[in-house]
């Protein structure tokens, strides 16, 4: 498969991957700077949540929120030290490890990969089969949608769909008939797109998605010296999980300190769609934060015959599973 649309993502990554050799954080800081990336928004509610009811404290860790600047790339503020950890997709630790920077993943937090097809509720097409001489939309050939696009084409051996690269607007390009489908997340894209009176319909990308969704990631060199950090935030987030299970309504509240628009009734009202789409993504088996090794290798098997990175990266390289257990 082609690899056209990847140079501006192998360019940010060498970039980090130069501003590593020089950065780093301070060692005699004990908070732990924890990177969400570009706006606040209700999809990151445990952070939220285990912030603001002390769950990271209790669990013996000062967490600080960082979120990314929109013209941020996703891993320079880890790599030069401004945070100590990121929210990041598994199969963006693993091409960023592909092109030489030294990151690891040290949890799943969604048990889900959460892109996925999104056709306007009357469409025929039913499954990623139908797309044949059909058109498919995306933000563009980078990041977790086009790695979804890529592992749906190989898993149905399609031959003849028409990508377009539509910047973030898939809504107004599906309503319009500009394309017949769209990749997006399934607890974003295709809820906004409910929540604003457009009916869509969602579609698995593939049987086994051979794509791990975002988790938390750091700077290889930080795993060892952190490792009792690392499990408590992972502690923190359990706490706030369940917390939100139990208390919907508390940690929407919880969430409006930190997206201050939620005020708005017809606002707060979208976002508990994004909300209740999400929560099952950290629920998971029961349990927050995972490590599915088996799925790590096939991830890196699938992006070597996608022609995404050249070869294998090893999975002790990529991700470890000392903090999940």
């Amino acid at each position: 498969m082609k690899k056209t649309g990847l140079k501006k993502l192998v360019a940010a990554f060498a970039t980090v991957s130069m501003l590593a050799a020089c950065g780093g954080g301070d060692e005699e800081d004990s908070t732990i700077t924890v990177g969400l990336t570009y706006i606040p928004d209700v999809q990151f509610f445990p952070f939220y949540v285990a912030v603001e009811n002390g769950y990271f404290e209790s669990a013996g860790v000062e967490v600080d929120i960082r979120h990314h600047g929109a013209q941020e790339s996703l891993f320079t503020a880890l790599a030069t030290g401004e945070e100590d950890v990121v929210f990041v997709s598994g199969d963006e630790v693993l091409f960023a490890r592909a092109e030489g920077m030294d990151v690891t993943s040290i949890m799943t937090l969604f048990s889900e990969y959460p892109s996925t097809l999104i056709v306007p509720q009357d469409s025929d097409i039913e499954t990623p089969a139908d797309l044949e001489g059909r058109s498919v939309g995306l933000p563009g050939e980078y990041g977790s949608n086009y790695f979804g696009l890529l592992a749906m084409i190989d898993a149905y051996d399609l031959e003849n769909v028409e990508v377009e690269s539509i910047g973030f607007t898939q809504m107004a390009a599906l309503s319009r008939g500009d394309v017949d489908s769209v990749i997006g997340f399934v607890n974003n894209d295709a809820v906004a797109m409910e929540s604003q009176g457009f009916d869509v319909r969602t579609i698995d990308l593939a049987p086994d998605l051979p794509l791990i969704g975002p988790g938390l990631a750091v700077m290889e060199e930080n795993l060892g010296e952190n490792e009792d950090e690392h499990r408590a935030i992972m502690a923190g987030l359990q706490k706030a999980v369940e917390f939100a299970e139990e208390n919907p309504e508390e940690a929407l509240d919880i969430v409006t300190k930190y997206v201050p628009s939620m005020t708005d009734p017809e606002v707060r009202e979208a976002a508990t769609l994004t909300f209740n789409a999400t929560l099952p993504l950290y629920v998971g088996d029961g349990k927050v934060g995972t490590q599915d090794v088996e799925r790590w290798e096939d991830m890196s098997e699938f992006m070597v015959d996608a022609g995404l990175i050249e070869e294998l990266v090893p999975v002790d390289e990529v991700m470890t599973t000392e903090i999940t257990g």
